[in-house]
């Protein structure tokens, strides 16, 4: 295996840089996990197109506006702007944090934030690129968050946040604030749909993986199987655990939406032998190869190539059917990445 082996050549305008309006207004490919064979079809067909007793599993994590705007102060003197992404909590005052620009940062070196109503101190550097910081402030991080970060929009959207965002980066069932990128095969969801499927007796049951820097960094190995997935914290509600086991035992389809769900499912069920209740971190690197235990049908968008993501569908499917679905939906012009189009795989 090869991560070259997963790369194709995307032209630039179908990189979607604004969502569809209104979001289940989105194209979604139906797609053979066996058979392969690609068809064309509307997010709003979703519900006809699952069986009645299926059961859909959402992730409901919220996306913190945690991309913060700040001034570099170090110990030397100098000084400039910077931006830092607040990665992963590791206590209330204390953060992994990745940094734009992020060289030449020094232990000891401070960032203030918001006219100085809050500073952080930069210590030692962690993986995957992060550094330590330290956040002194008279109100929660997460409330600085609230009215002075910014959405942490993915950087192949070329464009800054706007106020729309917001609220388009949110699933409509973000419950939980914790990740730093949005489960992007949630976004086409809508009251409606949801009440469809509710009508249709398909039940949707929702789980929380917080979405953090694991899930987007890229593979820099040539061969991805040495590629290390960085934990991202997950959780499962005893209502949850005991309905999704249950189904299992009737033998109902679980769809999972989206990469986020798929991994979270996956990772408990390989630890415990069924879905577990609780608390954690899911750390599962799923790639071809992979012999998923608990997954039937996977709702995803369309993924970077050489991404973590597309591997984990090309272990669903195969790889020769994901990228020859690729290959289609790129020919019909979808819309790709984050706030692009779909696939439903069965």
């Amino acid at each position: 295996m090869h991560i070259s082996d997963f790369d194709y050549a995307l032209p630039p305008d179908l990189i979607a840089s604004e969502p569809v309006r209104p979001r289940d207004a989105s194209r979604m490919m139906t797609l053979g996990r066996h058979t392969g064979h690609p068809v064309d079809a509307m997010f709003s067909d979703l519900p006809e197109l699952l069986k009645q007793d299926d059961i859909l599993v959402i992730n409901d994590t919220r996306v913190m506006k945690a991309r913060m705007l700040g001034v570099l102060e170090r110990a030397s003197g100098t000084s400039r702007s910077i931006e830092v992404l607040f990665a992963n909590p590791l206590s209330e005052t204390v953060w992994e944090v990745m940094c734009k620009p992020g060289k030449r940062i020094r232990n000891g070196d401070r960032v203030s934030f918001d006219d100085g109503k809050a500073v952080g101190t930069f210590g030692e550097e962690q993986a995957h690129g992060l550094r330590l910081l330290s956040v002194e402030s008279d109100e929660p991080v997460l409330t600085l968050f609230e009215h002075s970060g910014h959405i942490p929009l993915p950087p192949y959207i070329n464009r800054p946040d706007q106020s729309s965002d917001a609220v388009e980066y949110q699933t409509v069932f973000a419950t939980h604030p914790g990740a730093v990128a949005a489960p992007t095969a949630g976004l086409h969801f809508t009251s409606d749909i949801l009440n469809a499927l509710e009508r249709r007796g398909i039940d949707t049951v929702s789980i929380t993986l917080h979405v953090g820097v694991g899930t987007f960094l890229p593979i820099r190995e040539d061969d991805p199987r040495k590629h290390v997935l960085k934990p991202e914290a997950y959780h499962i509600s005893e209502s949850a655990a005991h309905k999704l086991n249950e189904a299992k035992a009737a033998k109902r389809r679980i769809i999972a939406v989206g990469t986020t769900s798929t991994r979270t499912l996956e990772y408990v069920v390989g630890k415990h032998g069924h879905i577990a209740a609780g608390s954690g971190h899911a750390d599962i690197y799923i790639i071809p190869g992979y012999e998923f235990g608990f997954v039937d049908g996977l709702l995803t968008n369309f993924h970077l190539p050489k991404s973590t993501l597309l591997l984990l569908v090309s272990a669903f499917a195969s790889r020769e059917i994901i990228m020859h679905a690729y290959e289609h939906a790129i020919a019909e012009r979808y819309r790709f990445f984050s706030y692009g189009d779909c696939m439903l795989i069965l």
